[in-house]
Parts: structure tokens; C-alpha cells; sequence
């Protein structure tokens, strides 16, 4: 039992990671061109932009809800074993998650049309997204087993997680309708390299006294994993036939499936704006190699029942055999090649902001009511030297949305520097500040931004830490 005990500690150990990755830092900070990707209905004034392949958009977060690295690997002279009970398996519960999302660009870039009121983006990127809930029943039945627990329902529903490897490629339209107006949309292919889900599982493992037998156990089980694209990876015999696969299969020759983005900025006044947009509506139908693997169907055992008067002649046969036989029969272990639908992580941004103090670059023009046109743009409003407000973040997971509210402050000074502020209250934390700063020295751009600031000092004892950063080629101009 010890040694299923570290297996499963490491198990957990390698998805506490990361969690789901909200841009709050990102969102709405207009003068970096990756804040298209959260809405493309955003506020911009470039003629045109080009990302640095592979540097113009990283990001990642490291962490997870309810238990930390230092809470199990921590010096303390405690017994791993002992603090996994404590402040795993005593302390966690069905509703805690285990999740990551991760994107790289390896390629992105937008122009303003001849019309200067549009504006096109186009660009790929490659995104991972795991999650997984905390298999409270489970996690019970691999350390204590089912012994001694007459009476017990054990949910097999705990059971629920969901992945996958994913290449995007995307093009958008932004649409500055009127002063007050700015729309965008974004169309998506998807291309899936490896998938797996297991979301929708149910049953349950019982045990009563029995009539023949001590212990009589009940199973009632509905279970089904979904996987695809791992038998093609698994097949490719060296590395050189492994990077191959991987590519064919981000380059169409996967899973494909399509989805949209859309958004919009809208100004109340001339110093308070509302935002909004919806990301990754879509699907990604998976018929290249899907295996699904299901178990289904209700026995009640009462364990190895031998009668020596009926079975004396027989004592040699392997009666435990028969008993898995019997079990596997009334709950067969089933596997299949169909095809099967997914949908992504659909997620969702809205803010308001009000803008204040001077214009930029206008200095000593206190509260006007002007314009600025830098760019081909058409006409742009000014911006002003100082911004705050409030953000709402909302992500489809499995066991319903995971939500986020977030307080922002933004100072620029001149068009050379700009900061970002933050604090964000979501069920991962409540003590979360973040700080975001973009620079622009002449048409190269770096922005890096980071977050939960709070937990630098120990990041193995923090629920989690992010990251972002980029690197582009800016141009501005005449365009009208």
C-alpha cells in the first residue's frame, strides 16, 4: 500500500501545476498589440504590427486551488504520507481543480486596410489546456481501500478531467465603427495533436454485510475516457519520426475543428468606456485517431465463496480467476475507434474604465475634449494619462464556470512607458496583485507582466504564479 501511496502522491504532484489562465494584465491594455487576442473588438492605433516568432506573446501560470508544493515537499520532519492525508485527502474536496493553459505564438501580425477604419490580424499559436478535478473518492479508495467500510458509497463521478494540445490558426477584422463604436471578430481552425476527456462519468462502489460472505460489494459503474492522437505518437519509433507526427498533425493532419471570437469597445463618454468579448466559441471534431475507452454495467460480489462439499474435487481451480471473469462479464471493460465532438473552453471578458487626468502627449490640456489622430485610424480619441476600473473573467469548465473579478489602475508616461496594476479575487486566491508594463522605444515594443506579486518570496508555497511577455515591431503613421 506505501508504494500505491507514492505513486499516487506523484500523480497529483505532476497536475498541481498550473491553473487557468485569466489575462487580467493583458486585457484592455490597448497599446499592446497581443490585447487583440482577448478582444478583438479593441481600441488601436497602429498602421501595422509583426510579432517576433516565438517571443511576441508567452505566457504561463504555475499554481493550484487548495494545496501548494511546500505543503508536501516542505523540510518539516512530517512523513509525506502523513501530510498528503492532512492537507490532501482530509482537506480537498470534488470541487478543487488542477488546471493549465498555455499559449506560445509562433506567428502574429496585423495591417490597417485602405479604409483606416479597419484594421486585420492574422497569426498561429500553440495552446495547451488540462484540467482536472481533485477524485476525492478515489484518492480515499487508493489509500485506505474499501476495508472496514460497511455502508460507504463511493462516487465514481469524481472522476473528471479534460486535455489537450491544440495549433490555432486565426484571422480578424476590427472595425472602428463610429467615434463611439469599435467591433472586431476573429475566425479560428483548429488542429488538434493529442486530446483526452473524461467528463462524464458516473456510478458508485458499495459495500454491505453479505449473506454468504462478510462483505458484499456493490458496483454500478459508467465511465468512459476519450482520447485522440496518442497511437499515432506512440507508434513514431524514434524522435526524428515523433517531431514529424507532431507537425502533421498542428498542420491539418489532426483533429480539425473551427470556432470564433468576437468583441467590442464602446465609449459612455468621452472618459468611460465599457468592453466585452466572447473567446473560442467552437468545436474540434476528433476522427484521426480516437480511442475511447468505457466501462459499464452493475455486479454485487460477495468475494471467493467455496464450498468444500460441492468444490472438494475441484480445490486446484484458480477461484479468484473466476471471480474477475465474473466481474468483467457483468461490467465489461470496452474499447472503440468512433469519432467524437469536443468543445473549447469557451471564456469570457468585460470591463468598464474611466479615464483621467492629462492627454498624453498633450501636456497642460486638462479635461479636453479633442481628438488625436496619430494614425490610420481615422479618427482616434485621446488617451489619458491615467485609468482605472473593473474587470469580470468567466471560463466553461467541466463542473460549471470559473470566474474572476479584477480592480485595475493604469498610468502611461508619455508613449514611451505605460503600467498596470491589479487586484484580482478569484477561488485560487484573494490576495492576488499583478503588475504589467509595456515599452515602446521607437517601433520595437517588450511588454512583461506578472502575477500574484505576493508569493515571490516562496513560490513553492504559493497556490500559483504567472507570467507574460512579448516582443514586437510597431508602426505608426498617416493612414487617412
Amino acid at each position: 500500500m506505501r508504494f500505491n501511496h507514492c505513486l499516487f502522491v506523484i500523480a497529483i504532484c505532476f497536475v498541481v501545476g498550473v491553473r487557468a489562465q485569466n489575462k487580467q494584465l493583458l486585457y484592455d491594455f490597448n497599446e499592446i498589440p497581443q490585447s487583440l487576442s482577448l478582444n478583438p473588438g479593441v481600441e488601436s492605433d497602429f498602421k501595422w504590427f509583426a510579432g517576433v516568432p516565438l517571443l511576441s506573446g508567452v505566457s504561463g501560470n504555475f499554481g493550484s486551488n487548495g494545496i501548494s508544493v511546500h505543503d508536501l515537499f516542505a523540510d518539516d520532519g512530517l512523513d509525506i504520507n502523513v501530510k498528503f492525508r492532512e492537507r490532501a485527502l482530509n482537506s480537498l474536496g470534488p470541487r478543487d481543480e488542477f488546471s493549465t493553459t498555455v499559449q506560445l505564438e509562433y506567428l502574429t501580425g496585423g495591417f490597417r486596410g485602405r479604409n483606416p477604419n479597419y484594421f486585420y490580424s492574422f497569426g498561429g499559436y500553440l495552446e495547451m489546456d488540462n484540467i482536472t478535478y481533485w477524485p476525492q473518492d478515489y484518492a480515499f479508495l487508493v489509500f485506505d481501500g474499501n476495508a472496514g467500510q460497511l455502508g460507504r458509497r463511493y462516487n465514481l463521478g469524481d472522476l473528471k478531467t479534460r486535455g489537450s494540445l491544440v495549433n490555432v490558426l486565426h484571422f480578424g477584422i476590427n472595425k472602428k465603427v463610429d467615434r463611439y463604436l469599435t467591433i472586431g471578430a476573429r475566425g479560428k481552425i483548429y488542429s488538434g495533436i493529442v486530446d483526452y476527456s473524461s467528463t462524464h462519468n458516473s456510478g458508485s462502489l458499495r459495500n454491505i454485510e453479505g449473506q454468504n460472505n462478510i462483505i458484499s460489494s456493490t458496483l454500478n459503474a459508467d465511465l468512459l475516457l476519450q482520447t485522440s492522437g496518442f497511437q499515432d505518437l506512440d507508434n513514431a519509433s524514434d524522435d526524428d519520426l515523433l517531431t514529424n507526427e507532431i507537425i502533421n498533425r498542428a498542420l491539418f493532419g489532426g483533429d480539425l475543428g473551427v470556432g470564433i471570437d468576437v468583441g467590442f469597445t464602446y465609449h459612455l463618454s468621452e472618459r468611460t468606456t465599457v468592453t466585452g468579448s466572447l473567446l473560442d466559441l467552437g468545436f474540434i471534431y476528433h476522427s484521426s485517431d480516437p480511442k475511447s475507452y468505457s466501462l459499464e454495467g452493475n455486479t454485487t460480489v460477495e468475494g471467493i465463496e467455496i464450498d468444500i462439499l460441492e468444490n472438494f474435487a475441484s480445490l486446484d481451480r484458480d477461484f479468484w480467476q473466476d471471480l474477475v471473469d465474473e466481474v468483467e462479464a457483468a461490467v465489461p471493460f470496452d474499447t472503440n475507434t468512433k469519432n467524437y465532438i469536443t468543445f473549447r473552453p469557451t471564456k469570457l471578458y468585460a470591463s468598464i474604465r474611466n479615464d483621467f487626468g492629462e492627454p498624453v502627449g498633450n501636456s497642460g490640456l486638462q479635461n479636453c475634449d479633442c481628438t488625436a489622430g496619430s494614425s490610420g485610424g481615422g479618427e482616434l480619441r485621446t488617451k489619458y494619462r491615467n485609468s482605472f476600473g473593473g474587470q469580470f473573467y468567466m471560463i466553461n469548465r467541466p463542473r460549471g464556470p470559473q470566474m474572476a473579478l479584477t480592480g485595475f489602475y493604469t498610468r502611461r508616461i508619455g508613449n514611451i512607458l505605460a503600467f498596470k496594476g491589479t487586484y484580482t479575487v478569484d477561488k485560487f486566491s484573494y490576495t492576488n496583485l499583478g503588475l504589467g508594463m509595456n515599452l515602446q522605444a521607437g517601433p520595437v515594443n517588450f511588454y512583461i507582466m506578472a502575477d500574484n506579486l505576493l508569493s515571490y518570496n516562496n513560490i513553492a508555497d504559493s497556490n500559483y504564479a504567472s507570467f507574460q511577455f512579448g516582443l514586437n515591431i510597431i508602426s505608426w503613421g498617416s493612414g487617412k
